[in-house]
This record gives structure tokens, sequence and C-alpha cells, in this order.
């Protein structure tokens, strides 16, 4: 799975309307520029592509008062709110996701119902078990890893990398079943997008073609 396509539909969802600009800046606002493929040229690729395939519907705008072309703005379609929840659901049990699928899906996990986030995070640690059990069982020797020269190292890096996950995420299900944080239907939700002219103390400032479109 690709990080960018959850983030791109994600923050356009959160807006409900939004042009190329503000989705980058909201990235940027998060901080998935550092810790993923979030790149503007990505991110506004994404939008054409995601526009292609249905899942954004495209508005043109009126220019701005300052001046300049029409913005286009985005808005997420019912096929896109679809792909956009089975993108999360994915991404918040399968264990075998890249770290920046995983940071995408926490960020957006309280548009679940808490109950549903719960499960989730539950089918996450039951993956990651079964996923220690398979390995250990035919790649680690009776004798440890060291059998194995420095290369079973490899395993162990794997291994303790899936323990700490399995213990992070049991703590994050304590923490939400113990009523943290707001999630779908229980009220005003937490607002971590950028305001119309708000000042963006994480951009990079960076200029790219895509930023008057």
């Amino acid at each position: 799975m690709s990080a960018i396509r959850l983030l791109v539909l994600g923050a356009v969802r959160q807006h409900g309307r939004a042009h190329g600009y503000q989705v980058r800046g909201d990235l940027e606002y998060w901080g998935a520029h550092e810790w993923s493929n979030a790149k503007p040229g990505s991110i506004y690729h994404a939008l054409r592509q995601l526009t292609k395939q249905g899942m954004l519907h495209e508005h043109e705008t009126a220019p701005s008062t300052a001046g300049g072309p029409p913005r286009t703005e985005y808005e997420i379609t019912e096929a896109g709110t679809g792909e956009y929840f089975r993108l999360l659901r994915e991404a918040l049990t399968s264990y075998d996701q890249r770290t920046d699928v995983k940071s995408a899906a926490i960020g957006f996990m309280v548009d679940l119902p808490r109950a549903e986030a719960v499960t989730l995070l539950k089918e996450r640690i039951r993956r990651i078990e079964e996923w220690r059990s398979t390995v250990t069982g035919h790649y680690v020797p009776e004798g440890g890893p060291e059998q194995l020269g420095h290369i079973g190292e490899i395993m162990n890096l794997w291994v303790h990398t899936a323990d700490a996950e399995a213990e992070w995420t049991r703590g994050l299900i304590g923490r939400v079943e113990g009523g943290a944080y707001t999630f779908a239907g229980e009220g005003e939700p937490f607002v971590g997008v950028l305001a119309e002219g708000e000042e963006n103390p994480y951009a990079t400032g960076e200029r790219h073609p895509g930023d008057d479109r």
C-alpha cells in the first residue's frame, strides 16, 4: 500500500473540499514529508491520479482576491470514501505495512468508531504474534540466533521490532479503551488541519509548480 494515497484521501476528506496547496500544507503540518513520501510532486500527482480514478472530484474556483489563476478544489467522492476506509482498516491490521503507512493509519484512526478501532488494533496484535510464531519456528535455531553467525542478528532485529510494536499497540488499545481521544460519532473531532490563511510553522518553504493550481 502507498501511504500517499491514504494521506491525500484523508486530508481532502477532513476539509470537505480542499485545493492542492491546502493538502500539501496539512501533510507538512503533520510532518508527513519527514516520515513518508509525501513530497510536493507526489502529492499533486496523487491528486490527479485519484481524480482520474473517480476517488476525487474537481471543482474549479474563482481567482483569489489576491489575484492569480483559479485554483482547483478537490472533494472526495463516494468511491473515494470507500477506498479511504478500506485503506485505513487494512493499514491498522496489517503488520507487514511500511512505517509510513502505519503512521498514516494511526493519524486517521479516529475517523472510525472507537469499538471498531479497538477491534482492528487487537487484530493487528494477533497478526504480529502469528508472524512471530511462524518466523521463529522456522528460522531461529535452538541454540539461539548466534548459531547463524552475525546474520542471525537480522532475525533478532525483526523479532525485537515485532515485540516492541505489539507492546506499543497494547498500550494504545488501553488508552483508547480508557476513553482517550474523540472517535467518530462521539462529538467534535480534534482539529488537525490548518485554517484558511493560518501560517504553517512546519512548512518547508519549497516552491512547486503545483502550488498555484
